[in-house]
């Protein structure tokens, strides 16, 4: 990894922290995710745990979870972000925590990372897999965006930069397999979601 990437990947949380209150107003609030957000939610128990990786400030993905009476667990490395969730949802379970070190103890029925893990370097991504494990059983649902194609890709926010990378479609697929889970459905830049790559799994 060059420097200059490597620098964006580590100022990530500090980039987040700085500028949480114009992140989230800024975040679009509408669900374009709405037929991704139902694929997983048909895998999940009803009122079913899900836990939230890198939920910012808890709209608009959060919100339609808890609205639709899931219990809902969010972490993010955030500090000010988990307080504008814990101000909006204070009857859910938000936490301050790193994604790379996550380790709480309990499996849920749901797990999403929604623009989230891609902020993540190529070997930080890697080492998620067993901590997504680590956090299910069977018949845990695994959502995750991710690039098209193995590359990093260095955005803007605010002036700064903002690191994204991604590995290879089929090291995913080995990554997932070789962890139990089952991929249900993949779509490299759906136009009919924001030309987001997603990725929806299943533990077995």
């Amino acid at each position: 990894m060059q420097g200059s990437n490597r620098q964006a990947a580590d100022n990530i949380a500090g980039l987040y922290e700085r500028h949480a209150k114009l992140w989230d107003t800024s975040r679009g609030k509408t669900l374009f995710e709405r037929s991704w957000l139902d694929r997983f939610a048909a895998l999940i128990p009803q009122r079913g745990a899900i836990l939230d990786i890198g939920c910012g400030s808890g709209e608009p993905l959060a919100r339609h979870f808890i609205e639709s009476g899931y219990a809902l667990t969010g972490i993010d490395s955030s500090t000010s972000l988990i307080d504008i969730c814990r101000t909006r949802f204070p009857n859910s379970d938000w936490q301050v925590a790193d994604m790379r070190s996550l380790s709480l103890g309990r499996s849920f029925d749901g797990l999403i990372a929604w623009d989230s893990f891609f902020h993540l370097t190529f070997e930080d991504q890697r080492r998620m897999f067993p901590l997504f494990r680590a956090h299910s059983k069977p018949g845990t649902a695994l959502m995750f965006t991710s690039g098209p194609a193995h590359g990093e890709a260095i955005g803007v926010f605010v002036g700064e930069p903002l690191y994204h990378s991604s590995l290879g479609p089929d090291e995913y697929r080995a990554l997932l397999a070789e962890h139990g889970f089952t991929v249900l459905a993949h779509k490299a830049e759906d136009p009919a979601c924001g030309n987001h790559t997603v990725w929806l799994a299943q533990r077995q």
